[in-house]
């Protein structure tokens, strides 16, 4: 069982439809399995680089401040303690790696979760032939046909150099590939538009070749002009 999406050029012309595979963009979205895998991805872009210098760490000696006793204030042993100026940072950030363990499994079933989402409330869309040459112009006018909302995703094939350099740039549209899609940027996402050549790659998946690859592509049903 597969559903239809309508296929549109970059003028907003029907020129065919495409199946989707139910088991990708018609699945219970498993929201506590969405926010894990989500949070896991931005903790793992975090660089985790933060340093502070201990007492041991900070340039200086170790003289004493002051004496001992006779000055009325609290003892001191040394000029670097946290308590003093320019001391070090006592319980200060170290390096470290923010990486959590999410299986693969997790992962695509993250991705499918809010795609199924998307695709319940007609947010996913195809497009064909965004432009035969660099356009931004063009190209911004035929992944906006769909839709006005702020955030556009837009899903190309790692062949597509033409629509990659038109929209590179553009505010509010993010271009990605087929075989980098995740679950963070269709969330962050209100539309997401795929490209044709990119849904057929990513269908097929990276795992499958080229038997896929041309089960996408009779998938297909073409309709008359």
């Amino acid at each position: 069982m597969s559903l239809s999406l309508d296929i549109k050029d970059a003028t907003g012309k029907k020129t065919g439809t495409f199946a989707l595979p139910t088991e990708i963009f018609d699945v219970q979205a498993n929201v506590p399995l969405i926010h894990q895998v989500v949070t896991a991805q931005l903790a793992a872009a975090r660089q985790g680089s933060h340093k502070a210098k201990n007492r041991g760490e900070v340039s200086g000696g170790g003289k004493k401040p002051f004496k001992q006793k006779g000055t009325g204030r609290a003892r001191q042993g040394s000029t670097r303690s946290p308590n003093q100026r320019h001391g070090g940072v006592a319980h200060g950030p170290v390096p470290r790696l923010y990486d959590q363990r999410t299986p693969k499994k997790m992962i695509a079933a993250a991705l499918r979760g809010v795609l199924s989402d998307r695709q319940r409330n007609e947010r996913i869309h195809v497009v064909e032939g965004i432009v035969s040459t660099p356009s931004t112009k063009a190209a911004l006018a035929a992944v906006r046909q769909f839709s006005d909302r702020k955030k556009v995703l837009v899903v190309v094939a790692r062949s597509e150099n033409d629509v990659w350099r038109s929209l590179r740039s553009v505010q509010d549209v993010h271009l990605i590939v087929a075989d980098q899609l995740n679950a963070y940027d269709v969330v962050v996402s209100d539309d997401v538009v795929f490209s044709h050549d990119a849904i057929k790659d990513f269908i097929a998946g990276p795992a499958k070749g080229k038997a896929a690859t041309a089960v996408a592509r009779e998938s297909e049903v073409e309709v008359s002009a």
